[in-house]
């Protein structure tokens, strides 16, 4: 009987991702591979590799360990909000389509373009950044030209079909977790002292040292959550991928389980080590500029061990942190586009599909308006450019908070519409401390972004206007559509569960 109830509930299954798919038009082609690798890559990135040295020199590594311990804590929760709404309603886009069904439609189409302006943005400054790193190997090639290859590669990846950005996206990944695995095996043998490089076994004496652990204060501590915050960005690219994932109510909860683990795991380990290895008061964990690679503290850690071309190592392992950042916010912008076209919320065109199931004129804009903000920095000083960036800086965790918002408001309507939750495929952990806990922190965040504004003699206005524009482009873009469309806060009972 039970082994009957199974089948019926997988026959469902299938029947509903049909329905989906045809209703969508979009092809459901990424497997279980795919969508661990994808959410496992997604949040590492350079935030890892270059800017977890100047988080230790700031805070120290017990301060560095603790923040980003706790933004990890904050991020797993809203990936198993997340993955308890895309497995009940697995559509692509799903940050928009989630706030728009369950909190408001006009609440929907600000997180939806402001996140599509996120990874917008995004794609110019990893084409600027892929140009910068290519100029470590062969200084004389003009930027622009590995600008452009960059540009041509992933939307061509893009272009071809889902699967392949999947297949892309997979091995990126596989890259940075195996030069992450290495890392903290090797670390462990210098600090044990089986592989010293010529020194003797570190041991924990650069953990301990002067006011190591920690280091800096509550204030120090603060800025660490902000680039922990950033380093993580990224992770939630798995709930847009569930609406053309195969089986997403069996391989999302897969992937989110393995968030936890893997993701902290790494970044846990990887600090503790450089921690342990590189005394926090060294000048060189000072850098995080993508220009420095030779100053990564991965790349230090090499070194001691006598690893030659550890440099070269990295720079190619960053390399392909750029192309996994830059291929992944393509297609992320690229899906939110097209759902927002299908929910009327951006113009009908850009919900056209090519015969392999890609949103293609979303895709040609996304790409063409990353190569102008990309353009922008050669004008005017780059001011144009500084300005896009510092106005996509917030939307993550805008959008990390409209996750939140939304998985309280639907776990209420599902309540208060009178279904069982023993129904849901993946019940997210608890509620509603999870979800109340993660927009406290994102508002934390977002409000602590440039705290040192308001801490001397003066504020410096100019500071905290560049820092905080995206705020009141979003609220513009929320309350604007709001009173054109007269939309309202849906009710509870009207909430739409199907």
């Amino acid at each position: 009987m039970k082994e009957a109830n199974i089948s019926h509930t997988q026959n469902l299954g299938k029947v509903k991702r049909g329905r989906a798919e045809a209703a969508s038009g979009l092809k459901r082609r990424l497997g279980a591979r795919h969508l661990t690798m994808i959410s496992i890559g997604g949040s590492i990135g350079t935030g890892l590799f270059l800017g977890s040295g100047a988080s230790i020199h700031e805070a120290g590594p017990g301060g560095a360990l603790l923040a980003y311990g706790i933004i990890g804590i904050m991020v797993y929760l809203l990936m198993t909000s997340l993955g308890e709404m895309s497995t009940y309603m697995p559509v692509t886009g799903s940050f928009s389509t989630y706030a728009t069904k369950f909190v408001d439609p006009s609440f929907g189409f600000a997180i939806g373009w402001i996140y599509w302006f996120s990874w917008a943005t995004t794609l110019a400054v990893e084409t600027s950044a892929a140009s910068i790193i290519m100029k470590y190997w062969l200084p004389h090639v003009p930027s622009f030209i590995w600008s452009a290859l960059f540009l041509i590669f992933i939307f061509t990846i893009n272009f071809l079909s889902v699967k392949q950005y999947g297949e892309a996206e997979y091995w990126f990944s596989m890259i940075k977790v195996v030069a992450i695995i290495a890392f903290i095996i090797l670390g462990f043998l210098m600090i044990f002292g089986i592989m010293t490089g010529g020194g003797d076994a570190v041991g924990v004496k650069n953990f301990t040292a002067g006011d190591a652990p920690f280091h800096g204060g509550f204030l120090a501590l603060l800025g660490i959550f902000m680039v922990a915050g950033f380093s993580f960005q990224g992770t939630e690219v798995v709930g847009i991928v569930a609406g053309e994932s195969k089986e997403p109510e069996k391989n999302v909860p897969k992937a989110i389980k393995q968030v936890f683990w893997r993701i902290l795991l790494f970044y846990m380990l990887a600090i503790l080590i450089i921690g342990l290895i590189v005394p926090f008061t060294d000048k060189s964990l000072m850098s995080s500029d993508i220009e420095q690679v030779a100053m990564s503290p991965f790349t230090l850690v090499f070194q001691r061990a006598g690893i030659a071309f550890a440099a070269s190592v990295m720079n190619a392992v960053i390399l392909t942190s750029v192309f996994s950042a830059g291929n992944s916010g393509l297609y992320a912008a690229t899906r939110m586009l097209y759902v927002m076209a299908k929910d009327r919320q951006a113009p009908a065109f850009m919900a056209k599909l090519n015969r392999n199931g890609v949103p293609m004129n979303a895709l040609i804009f996304t790409t063409a308006f990353g190569l102008l903000a990309f353009l922008s920095s050669f004008f005017g000083e780059g001011k144009v450019f500084m300005w896009l960036l510092n106005i996509s800086g917030l939307t993550g965790f805008i959008a990390w908070a409209g996750i939140a918002l939304s998985h309280y408001r639907f776990r209420k309507a599902y309540l208060y519409q009178g279904n069982d939750l023993n129904d849901l495929v993946y019940k997210a952990k608890w509620f509603p401390l999870g979800p109340i806990l993660a927009t406290v922190l994102c508002v934390f965040i977002i409000l602590g972004q440039n705290y040192q504004a308001f801490t001397g003699d003066k504020i410096d206005w100019q500071g905290v206007m560049v820092t905080y524009i995206g705020i009141p482009i979003f609220l513009l873009l929320w309350f604007g559509y709001k009173l054109a469309k007269k939309t309202k806060w849906i009710p509870l009972k009207d909430v739409e569960l199907k």
